[in-house]
């Protein structure tokens, strides 16, 4: 009988996992399942490009994993019950029609990833944009074509995702009113020389920077900050980070505050270890014994980590324990300009730092290279091994497990 692997998601993390054990298992002694809402791969990374008019190559899911033995299965997770070992998918059938079905798994793959978070802030939900998914993406998109010169658009969030939507869009529309408002210093974590790139960078957009400007409430034409200043905004763009899927909280599985699930080095569930989370759904402790923060410079090695130990449980071989670490934050500013500042393993900014379009370019490898390496998941060479029949799966304080 096969071994039953589905793998909930097909971001970065949950498409990289599914490609990884198709490479190290062989098909006839597991079925490797991917379930996705989904019928392409959607590129994450450049959303603030898509929201500015460019067009993204499609990348359909039957194209890239075709011959690779993972079974698509299109259709929106509903409900995870990890103690009967099943998950719960809205499917579409032959007429488009989405029912429910229930799919029984041995190993589970968690990777439903993150959305946006409007942090409980009034009107944000109503007024304001995201683009940390497509639908958003193209929502904003199509406001932002609809905008005529002078009027304003502010991005609300300090961050890698706030950076690049701020400059795509002010590359983009120059006759617009760019704005960015942070909650602290503007790229304060930053080296000294990444931070006067990136002042100088939006100096030469004319985007405006409101610095120590906690946002408290967001309205149909402006937002408005802790001291009670009004600013602008015919277009409100939120970035302040992500929030989970929401059914890990439903289950009996160990969750963090934040609704992550609580993974060992391997990135499996400490609770249940049949379970392996990944990406932005795992709480993972990396260098320095700090959580992993939400990124694909984190997802995918968390993906590569959680397949590779998945078909040594199941092979019987030695279960590697590679730790994540960081070397460097990517960002673009438009598509001429970037910055690359080198971190520490555990994320912290070095005085080394890469600026200009050299740096853009290098962002564009990177985006490109992880796009590649979904889609082509059984191009590199890798030795699939057997299935161990008597397998079986114990808690990962057992003394086996421990010595692994």
């Amino acid at each position: 009988m096969q071994h039953r692997i589905v793998v909930l998601g097909a971001g970065y993390t949950g498409a990289t996992a599914a490609g990884r054990l198709a490479r190290r298992l062989r098909s006839d002694d597991v079925a490797i399942t991917l379930v996705n809402a989904d019928s392409d791969f959607v590129e994450r990374v450049r959303m603030h490009q898509l929201a500015t008019g460019q067009d993204l190559a499609p990348r359909p899911f039957r194209e890239m994993f075709e011959g690779t033995g993972v079974a698509l299965k299109q259709g929106k997770v509903t409900a995870v019950d990890v103690d009967r070992r099943t998950v719960t998918v809205a499917a579409l059938d032959a007429t488009g029609e989405a029912k429910d079905e229930e799919l029984e798994y041995d190993t589970l793959v968690y990777a439903l990833g993150s959305g946006w978070n409007d942090q409980g802030v009034p009107g944000t939900a109503e007024h304001a944009h995201e683009i940390a998914s497509r639908p958003g993406a193209l929502r904003l998109r199509e406001r932002l074509a609809g905008l005529s010169a002078g009027e304003s658009v502010v991005v609300v969030g300090g961050g890698l995702t706030g950076i690049e939507a701020a400059t795509e869009i002010a590359e983009a529309r120059p006759d617009l009113d760019v704005a960015l408002a942070v909650r602290g210093a503007f790229g304060d974590w930053l080296s000294p020389k990444g931070a006067g790139h990136l002042r100088k960078t939006f100096d030469r957009l004319g985007i405006t920077v409101h610095e120590h400007a906690a946002v408290t409430a967001v309205a149909a034409g402006h937002i408005t900050t802790g001291d009670g200043t009004d600013i602008a905004a015919a277009v409100t763009v939120w970035t302040t980070g992500f929030a989970v899927h929401p059914i890990a909280q439903a289950t009996t599985l160990e969750v963090s505050g934040t609704g992550q699930i609580v993974v060992d080095r391997t990135m499996r569930s400490v609770s249940h270890p049949d379970v392996y989370a990944v990406g932005d759904a795992a709480l993972a402790m990396g260098p320095g014994d700090k959580p992993l923060r939400m990124s694909c410079a984190s997802g995918v090695p968390g993906a590569w980590q959680a397949a590779d130990a998945i078909a040594a449980r199941l092979t019987g071989a030695k279960v590697p324990t590679v730790s994540v670490r960081y070397f460097n934050q990517c960002i673009s500013l438009g598509r001429k300009d970037g910055l690359i500042q080198y971190v520490t393993a555990d994320d912290r900014a070095v005085s080394s730092a890469l600026t200009g379009r050299l740096a853009a370019l290098y962002k564009e490898i990177i985006c490109k290279g992880a796009a590649w390496g979904v889609a082509h998941p059984l191009l590199t060479p890798a030795r699939r091994r057997r299935v161990v029949r008597d397998t079986v799966v114990v808690p990962e304080s057992a003394p086996a497990e421990a010595a692994a």
